[in-house]
């Protein structure tokens, strides 16, 4: 079913990516388009080494099935930096903007750009 949902278009990607019951043989059997690495990994760059080798790994194996990846939690420059560095370039969290109400996020889009 999943891959007929994609043929119309509909992109997939597995959240949470490296922790809980994401499997590297969902890579291969889904057709995905996107993976987010686990905030878990992203709270501890760029200073500790383990979260920087397992977010590495993910960016490579997502590098090379050509699939996007985005980092989840990303709170400080530091961080962003370090993923920009290592190649990710899609990015969530309280460094672009805290949960807000629609009507908050709305408002903030109508105005002008500075």
């Amino acid at each position: 079913r999943m891959h007929e949902l994609k043929a119309l278009g509909i992109r997939f990607s597995i959240d949470d990516f490296g922790t809980g019951y994401s499997s590297l043989s969902y890579l291969k059997r889904l057709p995905l388009q996107e993976l987010k690495i686990d905030r878990a990994f992203v709270a501890g760059l760029p200073q500790d080494a383990d979260d920087a080798a397992l977010s590495k790994t993910i960016l490579l194996i997502a590098r090379q099935m050509h699939l996007e990846v985005v980092a989840e939690g990303v709170e400080t420059e530091a961080q962003l930096t370090w993923l920009k560095h290592n190649g990710c370039h899609h990015f969530q969290g309280y460094l672009f903007g805290r949960p807000q109400p629609v009507t908050a996020f709305l408002a903030r889009l109508a105005m002008p750009a500075r």
